[in-house]
């Protein structure tokens, strides 16, 4: 991958280039639709490509996205050159059975991807036509979790090592995703820890760090989007995985209560930031996904021990204990979370701000 300065390059360009490419679609839903922008490495430049002049000195982005409009012609070209940058590529991507028109074509960001909760959106986002940039801290489980999915469908999924924590190595993530698609279409932040103390035990330093992930890492995430949303002008999503501890938090659990909290409240106040931008901001709340496939929750690899030893269950004894304490008696999985985060992509009511409970029916934990 290109340095620092030349990957930001690269990203501004696709990004702009990007929303100027899109196709508008006389739908109030979704009024643009994106193409995949491939930048192309090395080589000659194609026969036919359309050359553009980059950046001026001190030209905005949209000085410089005004001056790029009144140069693309109505016929918008396949390929593009811009010197010191490098050659881009559209590609109008193939629909297949099972395949959501609405979201093929579109590309989407999932943090914390590497779980069960993770593992359930970038499965529902591929089996639907989305194109996925999975997200996580880099190592071993990182890695497997990004080749398991790269058996399947290795055009429409990168694996982008990334910490909330670091706000280069998200602009970083975000630059990577541009410079492979050409921009981000959905965001789905879904980094999160967990801890499980009372609040006379807990130690302040095990606090700042669920605070830097669950607190920090959102704002973090979510104010790189706006940018990137804002660059690309073509509206977008972004869905914050909450919890039913926001609105019901249980004894022994107030550090993540807290944080996630705070989290859920960020992505309220973004909801109103971000609809000027054409961008809707949603949150969805599980309750008790203890695995999605063979990837393990790590919410419940935290908590789970603790409490299967208090009330002397094994794991599906403490399966059992908590789909019998919700109203349907249901087991949730990663997939319905994944189906309430394919609910707010899809644009199926125009609706932002809003959170949806997947917890089988919590009456204390009902949005208020």
């Amino acid at each position: 991958m290109a340095k620092t300065s030349q990957l930001d390059a690269i990203a501004r360009v696709a990004s702009l280039l990007r929303g100027l490419l899109a196709e508008k679609t006389g739908n109030d839903d979704f009024p643009f639709q994106p193409l995949i922008l491939k930048r192309i490495s090395g080589g000659k430049i194609p026969r036919g490509a359309m050359q553009l002049e980059p950046f001026r000195q001190g030209e905005t982005d949209d000085e410089l996205r005004a001056r790029w409009a009144a140069l693309l012609p109505k016929a918008k070209p396949e390929t593009i050159s811009l010197p010191g940058v490098g050659v881009f590529q559209t590609v109008k991507p193939k629909s297949r059975p099972g395949h959501d028109l609405r979201l093929v074509g579109r590309t989407a960001l999932v943090t914390g991807a590497a779980g069960a909760i993770g593992y359930g959106i970038c499965r529902g986002l591929l089996d639907r036509g989305c194109h996925v940039a999975v997200t996580d801290l880099p190592g071993e489980r990182f890695d497997q979790f990004v080749a398991e999915f790269r058996k399947q469908d290795k055009d429409r999924i990168v694996g982008v090592p990334m910490d909330v924590t670091d706000a280069r190595s998200i602009a970083n993530a975000f630059a990577e995703i541009s410079a492979v698609w050409g921009g981000v279409d959905l965001v789905v932040v879904n980094a999160g820890l967990a801890l499980a103390c009372p609040l006379v035990e807990i130690d302040l330093e095990a606090f700042r760090r669920l605070e830097r992930v669950n607190v920090e890492g959102t704002l973090q995430v979510m104010a790189e989007a706006g940018r990137h949303f804002a660059r690309q002008n073509i509206g977008g999503d972004v869905v914050l995985i909450s919890t039913k501890n926001v609105f019901s938090p249980g004894a022994g659990f107030g550090a993540y209560s807290a944080t996630k909290a705070a989290a859920h409240q960020l992505a309220r106040i973004a909801s109103l930031e971000f609809a000027k931008l054409g961008v809707r901001v949603n949150m969805v709340a599980p309750d008790a996904v203890f695995s999605g496939g063979t990837h393990r929750s790590g919410l419940w690899a935290e908590v789970g021990p603790g409490r299967m030893k208090a009330r002397g269950l094994d794991e599906k004894g403490l399966e059992e204990y908590y789909r019998n304490r919700n109203l349907l008696k249901a087991r949730v999985t990663a997939k319905h979370v994944a189906n309430a985060v394919l609910f707010f992509a899809t644009r199926q009511t125009p609706t932002t701000g809003a959170c949806i409970p997947v917890d089988g029916g919590l009456p204390d934990a009902t949005p208020r």
